[in-house]
């Protein structure tokens, strides 16, 4: 009698603690999920544009590294407004590396960060998979932020190798404003 109360007919122990084991993971997914995210980083204003002589700069040396080591990419450079200040495709540089370079330009100066983090968020799984719903992000390494005086000026994204490559192309490029 006892045992019909608890379990129903037609079902199992080894069932119910099934269905009960399943329902006791998802109430603790759900509530990871709305612990928040605690961030120590200080807010990061948007400054004035990158001037086109500062953004030449970064291309050049940007190419000169890719160039050494035999990379085709694609370098996008835009001002702290995301508009496109140049753009240079390496020969032989796949079409699509043109859309990507760019997307990730702008995903590091909509987001105020570099592209990598945005990329490990994805990586992560679970809340940060949101990030693939919304229009326009790209989630790649590659996208990096131009400061001065501790402003956003632009961002740089490169494309068109490995994603650890685009960021070391774009990283030697804002080390020509140091």
């Amino acid at each position: 009698m006892l045992r019909e109360v608890l379990v129903p007919k037609g079902t199992t122990m080894r069932t119910n603690l099934f269905l009960l084991l399943v329902t006791f993971s998802f109430s603790v997914a759900a509530q990871k999920e709305r612990t928040p995210v605690k961030t120590t980083s200080p807010i990061v204003e948007y400054g004035d544009p990158i001037t086109l002589d500062n953004a030449k700069k970064i291309l050049k040396a940007a190419e000169a590294f890719a160039v050494g080591n035999q990379w085709t990419v694609v370098i996008a450079i835009v001002d702290s407004g995301g508009n496109l200040v140049l753009l240079e495709k390496l020969d032989h540089t796949q079409f699509g590396s043109i859309e990507i370079a760019m997307g990730k330009a702008k995903t590091a100066i909509n987001f105020k960060r570099p592209t990598k983090l945005l990329e490990d968020a994805v990586a992560n799984g679970g809340v940060g998979l949101r990030l693939l719903a919304v229009p326009g992000v790209f989630p790649l390494e590659g996208g990096e932020l131009i400061l001065s005086n501790g402003k956003i000026i632009g961002a740089i994204g490169v494309s068109g190798m490995q994603s650890t490559q685009d960021a070391e192309v774009a990283k030697a490029g804002l080390a020509a404003l140091k």
